[in-house]
């Protein structure tokens, strides 16, 4: 038996997801203004993603990336029937099924204003951040008793 060197450590396999679900990669910035989340989610229609705030500061992002038939019709649930009729995958690395990612917003977001979009496979989601109001201070005047 011989090891292929090209395939002796590959890094996308250290993530631990089982075959119906998979984990969208996200990055979350904060500015000034407003937290500002991306997750790519490459191959999914906007019609296949939902996104929610739960419990007031709960963003939520959920959906399900289909799997796709390719021009020969090979549908990637019937592996084994496609090899046992010559046919061979040498890899599998995209992710298929349910994905589901959750944030605690801070406070100051005002998730009643949040906004999303998807362009090119990546879903933007800002969520405006309240103005930082300056402590006030007030004066208490101290009666006698």
């Amino acid at each position: 038996m011989s090891i292929d060197p090209i395939f002796l450590f590959d890094p996308f396999d250290l993530w631990d997801l089982d075959d119906t679900s998979y984990g969208a990669r996200v990055d979350w910035k904060e500015t000034a203004e407003a937290h500002v989340i991306k997750a790519d989610l490459p191959g999914v229609r906007k019609e296949e993603v939902k996104v929610e705030v739960q419990d007031g500061n709960v963003l939520q992002i959920s959906g399900q990336r289909k799997r796709e038939e390719n021009e020969e019709g090979d549908d990637v649930n019937k592996l084994k029937e496609k090899e046992a009729e010559g046919s061979s995958w040498h890899r599998l690395e995209r992710r298929f099924g349910s994905f589901l990612r959750r944030f605690r917003l801070p406070r100051d977001a005002k998730t009643d204003e949040a906004k999303a979009s998807m362009e090119n496979g990546v879903l933007t989601v800002t969520v405006p951040k309240q103005d930082k109001q300056q402590p006030t201070s007030k004066a208490i005047d101290i009666s006698s008793a």
